[in-house]
């Protein structure tokens, strides 16, 4: 069923129809629903609909709704979109009165409020999800409790003791950022395009922000050509999966080094692992490296939305059609990557190496600072320290205090035991830093907030 048989003769050529008909929008289809049963409250509300007609219209809305529910909603090959969909079927099931469903409305307003709709909805879906992972994150953090040391990495080579639990929560912190940034989103999705016609509006007494109101929305469109020629917000959704699939890939990969005999950090449950077909002793950390395949993925999706949009004159155009392809398949991966890489957490068992002993090294300068050595000089004395073992072949963990007093005369004896990764952890004094005292601050912050208490 097409809405513009009236103007064209003939029947459309299958390859004109099967290079436009739409398919991935059918996925929106409870949303066209509940915007289409709004809008028909709307009408009735203003007059333009009979109260019968606005009664009968509704109940075969109301069956839409429940197909659509249950998975009956049937679509035809003729369907040319969601919409046409809706509207075939509801002239089914309540006659030629349903023919004016459309009625003060285009599929520009129509599909632009689908969109809008299932954003609004999917926003909070991954802002829980997201909130999900941190929190299995944080529990994972606090079984490890204090006693887990661990090297800090810059460069990828051994930084500073932290705790492992510091380590975890940091991917706790982007979690939490990527729901808030979704979160925020919702606020700029609550505004509905319906009743701006095509293009420019239309003739008949609409009321767009009654039709908003029914849709649990606190504004209407400001202006009918960007409202149904813009998707910035779309694009905008896109960018925030997008964003937290980078989070999820940073993750996948320490997920992916810690895994190997080289690193030796983590086991993974069988259960979110998979074997080789080739190699039989082979144990894959394969939903660690999809995390990063999919933001490769989502990268590509994003920038794809933007080069829809920018060469576009105003209004609506065709081209808009492909965003939800985009959209859609972002949407999915970013679902499915939290849900995987949480399980993964959940399930894993954490055993890494303490830190080698010279990332404490900046607590050997620290220390000649605290004694009113300037940073510099501390920097350079500790330094040499570290090319001399080196020359040597010696570890830190070798180190005599006359090692030390050759170096500098502010060293004392009890500097030794600052080599000691876990009194160097407990030493730190910044705020969001790795000691003990930090990370159960950090613990607790980020529980306040993902049960709303900090929101």
């Amino acid at each position: 069923m097409t809405l513009w048989e009236g103007r064209l003769g003939g029947v459309p050529a299958s390859a004109m129809w099967n290079f436009t008909v739409s398919v991935a929008d059918r996925r929106l289809l409870e949303d066209d629903i509940e915007g289409s049963m709004a809008h028909v409250a709307m009408l009735g509300e203003v007059g333009i609909l009979s109260k019968q007609e606005t009664e009968a219209i509704t109940a075969g809305l109301q069956t839409l709704s429940e197909e659509a529910g249950s998975g009956a909603f049937a679509f035809s090959d003729d369907d040319e979109d969601v919409h046409s969909a809706v509207e075939r079927r509801l002239i089914e099931l309540v006659g030629p009165v349903g023919g004016k469903l459309h009625t003060g409305r285009s599929r520009n307003d129509q599909v632009a409020l689908d969109l809008i709709l299932y954003m609004r909805r999917e926003a909070l879906g991954h802002a829980d999800g997201l909130a999900r992972l941190a929190l299995v994150l944080v529990a994972a953090a606090e079984r490890l409790g204090p006693e887990v040391v661990v090297p800090s990495y810059t460069h990828l080579q051994q930084a500073q003791p932290t705790l492992f639990a510091h380590h975890l929560l940091a991917y706790g912190q982007m979690a939490a950022r990527d729901r808030r940034r979704f979160l925020d989103l919702a606020d700029r999705l609550d505004c509905s395009p319906l009743g701006a016609g095509a293009s420019a509006g239309s003739s008949l007494p609409l009321s767009p922000e009654r039709t908003a109101s029914l849709l649990g929305m606190s504004a209407a469109f400001a202006n009918s050509l960007d409202a149904v020629g813009s998707r910035d917000r779309a694009a905008e959704y896109v960018w925030c999966c997008a964003r937290a699939l980078v989070s999820l890939s940073r993750l996948g990969e320490d997920v992916v080094l810690w895994s190997t005999r080289e690193f030796g950090w983590v086991t993974l449950a069988d259960e979110f692992a998979t074997g080789s077909s080739a190699l039989p002793q082979k144990k894959n950390p394969d939903v660690a490296e999809l995390a990063r395949g999919k933001a490769a993925s989502a990268i590509g999706s994003l920038t794809a939305m933007l080069a829809l949009e920018k060469g576009l004159p105003m209004s609506y155009n065709r081209d808009l059609q492909e965003d939800k392809e985009h959209l859609f398949r972002v949407d999915d991966d970013l679902a499915g990557a939290t849900s995987a890489l949480a399980g993964l957490i959940a399930s894993a068992r954490f055993h890494p190496p303490p830190p080698a002993p010279e990332t404490a090294a900046l607590d050997l300068a620290e220390a000649l600072v605290g004694r009113g050595v300037p940073f510099r000089e501390a920097h350079r004395v500790t330094g040499a320290i570290a090319a001399r073992l080196a020359a040597e072949s010696r570890e830190f963990s070798s180190l005599s205090f006359s090692d030390l007093a050759d170096a500098h005369p502010s060293f004392e004896p009890s500097d030794l035991d600052l080599l000691d990764p876990v009194i160097s952890v407990n030493r730190r004094a910044t705020p969001g830093g790795g000691s003990h005292g930090s990370v159960t601050a950090q613990i607790a912050q980020l529980r306040a907030e993902l049960s709303g208490e900090g929101s």
